[in-house]
Parts: structure tokens; C-alpha cells; sequence
């Protein structure tokens, strides 16, 4: 640093001496003359000079941490100086010594000083990493300043960005990149961007938690998926995103379809779909598939990708399909509920409202895929009732659960229910939470003072409408205040006779 104040007074002095020698030529002197003549007062000018600079820290530009510091020691310095001089002129009363000479060289080199400090000001922060003054930084020592958060105008910032972003485009294409950025800020560190399968990557972070988390790996290779979206969980805060992509079942048939040729596509599809999706779901080959897959390139369909993510503490706000996978957001709304039994074979236990609001579970033929349980409330938002009570456009529903549905088979084993006595033979259906609290708080508090039955009043009014079946619901219980067993013969061989004659249907 000495040396650093050396050198600029000495470069400060030599810009002095040379205005001074200017303005001796100005005056229109005889120059070996006028220099002779001023000297001594040179000499003692150039002293009050450096003495007044040194004093004031002019030269020390370690201090200089603002513009506005810069201007005011630069003003004050030579204020000083001028002060001094004039003071020392009107003692000594020398008639040679020249106001031109001596106010013009201040006024100059003042005014040289500060453009030299100015740009030398904006030119040094040009090249550092701002994002908190110098002053401040030191408050936290040398690490801890060039790591706070930098201004997106360093340097060194952007050229990190421009790492990041290519490391992404090597994972995705330009409209997954586009689609990831519109959610989260790639461009900030509480953004954490993998690209990986294990959830050793997520927990290892240091810190804490982040806003986002985006990875750049298809979920469908993540065996212990569940595991992965908790471990994101835990590192995000209520309202975080998490940012990932799957290749759909509709988007993996496509894809091996159109890669053989007709036949061999199909034998292909065919032989995927047994060790790939049946398999899986019985205990007797569950383990072979495991041994042959290792649980990489899993199948997984649309509504077990957004069930598991719900059950895990998230919600889905956006989806789209980008090059032939589908990208989803999903934030975060509540700890992992940490399901002890998630459904997944061909029987699945759906958990119910019973008589006096207590929780009963309903024992189905699956006609859904997994975790699909957990979409109601994502399903009733974005689509809405459908007529019939339904709703609309259920992605949930499997292939094999809509034969299933047509011809009732789904809820034959319903009947260990009534066994049980969980439920009758005639009654209101057995509803979810999430559907029971979109009835009226009167008909929610009267349903549950009875038990639910196997075979509702939908299949006698057939109601097109979540009022219609709520007026039927209502009519049904009415009358069966008023004639329990009456009411249940008639409603149960009318609803036969719905079922089989005028193919009313549980869709």
C-alpha cells in the first residue's frame, strides 16, 4: 500500500510541476527567468502540496470507497492547499509571486484530480465484483466478501450464469430450458440444479433449504421415488417449486411403437408391458422386476407421477409436454404424509366416510392407477364434475377400470364391507374427504347417520348433477325415515332393474 501512495504522489507532483511550468509560459515570461525567479516559492508550494495530500489520505485510494468520498477528499485537499497559500502570500507580500500562476495550477490540477479519480473509480469497479460496498465487506473479512450474493453486472457472474446455462443445455433442449426458467430463477443460488437419481445429491446440500429445486434427470430412472420427492420436500420451504420431467405410459407406447418396425413394435409393447407394468404389481414377480430393471426406466403413467408428489407435500401448478416428456412444477403445500400402505396391486383400500364421520376403509378392485387417491382435489380444479357427478376428464382411470367399471366387478368386494357391517345393502355411497366436503353442511351432517350402502340412489334417479344428487341423496333418506325397510326393498329392485334393463352405470 506505502508503495501504492508513493507512486501517485509522485505522479501527483509531476502533474503540479508541469501545470505550474504551463502557466509560467502563459504568463508570457521569459521561462529560464520566471523559473529561476519562482523556486524557492515552487519548492514551497510543492511542500504544502504533498503535505496537505498526504495529511488528508488524497493518495490513499484503498479509502476511497464512494464516488462522492472521492470528490469530497480531492475538494477538501486542495481547499486546504489553497488556503495555506493564499495565508502565506499575503504574509510574505511578495510582488513577483503571480495569483494566475499560483490559483490557476490549483484549479487545474484540482480539476485533473478528480477526472482521474473518477474514471479511475468507475474503471476499478468495472472489474470487481460489487454486490455490497468494500467497506462493508470488510466488516466479514476477505472470504465472506467475495462470496455475498454478487451483482448481476460482475463479470465473474456472468460468466457463471453462462457455465450454468450451458451445463443445463447439455441435459435439456432449448424449450425445457425456456419452460424451467418462466418458474424458477436460474440465475440465483437459492435455485439448487441437479441432474441426478439418488436423493444423495438432495440431502447432502449444505444448505438448508432452497426456493427451488430443479432436476434434470426423467423421475422414471429415480428407483426409491418417494424417498426423492421427500428429500426435496425437506429442503424447500412452504411455497417452494420443485421442477422435474417423466416420460408418460401414452409417451413411452409412442415412443416403442414408433421405433420397430409394425408387428415387432407390437410384440416389443407387448413384452414391456409385462415385465415393465405387471410385474411390478404382484408380490410373486415384484422381485424379478427389480432384478431385471433395478428400478431404472420405470413405467409410470400421468396420474402416479402427480399422485406420489401429492402424497409427498406437493401440489402440481403447471405441466407442459416438451420433447416427447412432461415437465410439471410442483410446490410445496405440507409435510410428506408418509402413506403406510400405498395402494398398488390390483385390490386397493380406499379410505371413506362411515357412519358418524368415522373413517372406513373400502376394499375395490383397482380401476385407477396408483396413488391415484390422492388427486381429487387436482382432478375437481382443473376439470370440474362431469354429468352424473363424475369428474371430468379423469386421466386416473386405467384401461382395464373402465371394463371394470361398465359391469360393476370393481366393487364386488365391497360386500366384506357390509360382512363387516361397515356397510348395508341400499344407502348414500361412501364418499372421500375431498368429495363429502363439497355437500351442504346439512346433508354432510345428516349422511353420516347412516350407514353408507353398497348400492346408492344414484342408480334409481340417475342424476346428472352434484344439486341432483344431493336432492336424490336427500329424497332417499327422507323416505327412508319414514319407512326404513320399505324404502330399501324398493330402491334396491328398482336399482336392479336400472342396472340391467336401462344400463345405468358407474362410469
Amino acid at each position: 500500500m506505502r508503495t501504492r501512495v508513493a507512486f501517485t504522489a509522485f505522479l501527483d507532483i509531476v502533474l503540479v510541476a508541469m501545470v505550474f511550468s504551463l502557466f509560467l509560459i502563459i504568463k508570457q515570461e521569459p521561462f529560464s527567468n520566471s523559473f529561476h525567479k519562482y523556486f524557492n516559492s515552487f519548492c514551497i508550494f510543492i511542500a504544502i502540496w504533498l503535505l496537505v495530500s498526504l495529511v488528508s489520505n488524497k493518495f490513499n485510494s484503498e479509502r476511497k470507497t464512494d464516488l462522492d468520498h472521492i470528490v469530497r477528499q480531492v475538494i477538501v485537499a486542495n481547499i486546504l492547499v489553497t488556503g495555506i497559500s493564499t495565508t502565506i502570500m499575503y504574509l510574505t507580500r511578495v510582488d513577483y509571486y503571480s495569483r494566475m500562476v499560483v490559483f490557476g495550477t490549483i484549479a487545474s490540477v484540482t480539476l485533473i484530480e478528480l477526472l482521474w479519480a473518477i474514471v479511475g473509480y468507475f474503471i476499478k469497479n468495472a472489474t470487481r465484483e460489487p454486490g455490497i460496498s468494500e467497506k462493508e465487506g470488510k466488516k466479514y473479512g476477505k472470504k465472506t466478501f467475495k462470496d455475498v450474493v454478487l451483482s448481476p453486472m460482475s463479470r465473474r457472474y456472468k460468466k457463471l450464469l453462462e457455465q450454468r446455462e450451458s451445463a443445463i443445455l447439455v441435459e435439456i433442449d432449448q424449450q425445457a430450458f425456456d419452460y424451467i426458467f418462466s418458474h424458477a430463477d436460474i440465475e440465483s443460488a437459492e435455485t439448487l440444479i441437479v441432474s441426478t437419481t439418488s436423493r444423495f445429491n438432495i440431502d447432502t446440500q449444505l444448505k438448508r433449504d432452497f426456493k427451488s429445486i430443479v432436476n434434470l434427470k426423467r423421475i422414471n430412472d429415480i428407483r426409491y421415488l418417494n424417498k426423492f420427492f421427500e428429500s426435496a420436500n425437506a429442503k424447500l420451504p412452504l411455497g417452494g417449486l420443485f421442477i422435474d420431467f417423466v416420460e408418460t405410459k401414452d409417451l413411452r407406447k409412442q415412443r416403442i411403437l414408433n421405433k420397430y418396425p409394425v408387428i415387432i413394435n407390437y410384440i416389443a409393447y407387448l413384452i414391456d408391458f409385462i415385465v415393465k407394468r405387471l410385474f411390478p404389481k404382484f408380490a410373486l414377480t415384484k422381485g424379478i422386476y427389480f432384478f431385471l430393471t433395478r428400478g431404472q426406466n420405470r413405467v409410470l403413467t400421468k396420474a402416479e407421477t402427480f399422485g406420489r408428489l401429492y402424497s409427498c407435500g406437493f401440489e402440481v401448478i403447471s405441466e407442459q409436454l416438451l420433447n416427447k416428456h412432461l415437465f410439471f412444477v410442483a410446490r410445496k403445500v405440507s409435510a410428506p404424509l408418509f402413506p403406510e400402505n400405498p395402494t398398488y396391486g390390483p385390490f386397493v383400500t380406499l379410505e371413506r366416510v362411515g357412519y358418524r364421520g368415522k373413517t372406513i376403509k373400502v376394499l375395490k378392485l383397482r380401476t385407477m392407477h396408483p396413488y391415484a387417491e390422492y388427486l381429487q382435489e387436482y382432478i375437481y380444479k382443473n376439470g370440474g364434475l362431469e354429468e352424473g357427478g363424475k369428474f371430468k376428464s379423469d386421466f386416473r382411470i386405467s384401461t382395464a377400470g373402465k371394463f371394470l367399471r361398465i359391469f360393476w366387478l370393481d366393487e364386488l368386494p365391497m360386500l366384506l364391507n357390509w360382512i363387516r357391517g361397515d356397510m348395508k345393502i341400499v344407502g348414500v355411497r361412501p364418499l372421500s374427504r375431498h368429495y363429502f366436503s363439497l355437500y351442504s353442511k346439512e346433508l354432510q351432517e345428516r349422511r353420516i347417520t347412516y350407514k353408507p350402502g353398497l348400492i346408492p340412489p344414484f342408480y334409481v334417479d340417475n342424476p346428472k348433477s352434484l344439486e341432483e344428487i344431493m336432492a336424490s341423496e336427500k329424497k332417499y333418506l327422507d323416505q327412508y325415515d319414514r319407512h326404513p325397510f320399505i324404502t330399501d326393498i324398493r330402491y334396491f329392485f328398482v336399482a336392479v332393474c336400472n342396472i340391467m334393463f336401462k344400463k345405468y352405470r358407474s362410469k
